[in-house]
């Protein structure tokens, strides 16, 4: 069973799906999560904190596909494939994921920004939520350095900085094909095995 806090994301995320954020009430959004507005107060502070919340497991959930495409059957090159195939599903998916890795945030969608200096809310969550989601560059580089570590073997010719700039550049054609799709099934997902496959140190 979800928590308040939980229930209170999924109502929020829903709305938004419904309406643009600027005419999403939170009234509303407590009443479809079953809970009092109090509480969504206390865990949130104010609609504006509930916005960083829901961007920031926007966040959290892509970091976590990313984990388990990672942690997929294969060789180095299928994981990072999959992990590119993972990122074009979820920046097409969730326009909060698609915001989060190209910066683009239209007047839907909730402003992310860092919270205020201002007493830390009482709730850990909230306080990482508050501290505002990473830049794309942030986030690309996080997802960057976690292909790193899963896909470096120490294997010859264990080439970290070569793996670092493979994973990147499949990363952000990954991204491209999530902005323009290619009109192909595969979502570009065979480039990108291609490309791996032409760089020494990921296909090893």
């Amino acid at each position: 069973m979800p928590t308040a806090r939980e229930a209170l994301l999924d109502a929020a995320h829903a709305a938004l799906s419904a309406r643009p954020w600027p005419t999403v009430r939170m009234v509303d959004v407590a009443a479809a999560a079953g809970v009092s507005r109090q509480t969504l107060y206390n865990e949130f502070g104010s609609k504006d904190g509930l916005a960083r919340a829901l961007v920031r497991r926007a966040a959290d959930s892509y970091l976590a596909g990313v984990e388990r495409a990672l942690g997929s059957a294969g060789g180095p090159g299928e994981r990072l494939a999959a992990t590119a195939a993972w990122t074009v599903r979820a920046t097409r998916a969730n326009a909060l994921v698609r915001g989060l890795l190209t910066g683009c945030w239209g007047e839907r969608l909730p402003h992310p920004v860092a919270a205020p200096c201002r007493p830390a809310s009482a709730v850990p969550a909230q306080r990482r939520a508050d501290a505002g989601p990473p830049t794309p560059a942030e986030l690309l580089g996080q997802v960057r350095d976690r292909a790193v570590a899963a896909l470096d073997e120490g294997r010859p010719p264990h080439d970290p900085a070569a793996l670092a700039t493979t994973c990147e550049l499949a990363l952000r054609l990954a991204l491209s094909y999530a902005l323009v799709p290619g009109g192909g099934a595969g979502d570009g997902v065979q480039l990108v095995r291609d490309v791996v496959e032409r760089l020494p140190d990921a296909a090893a």
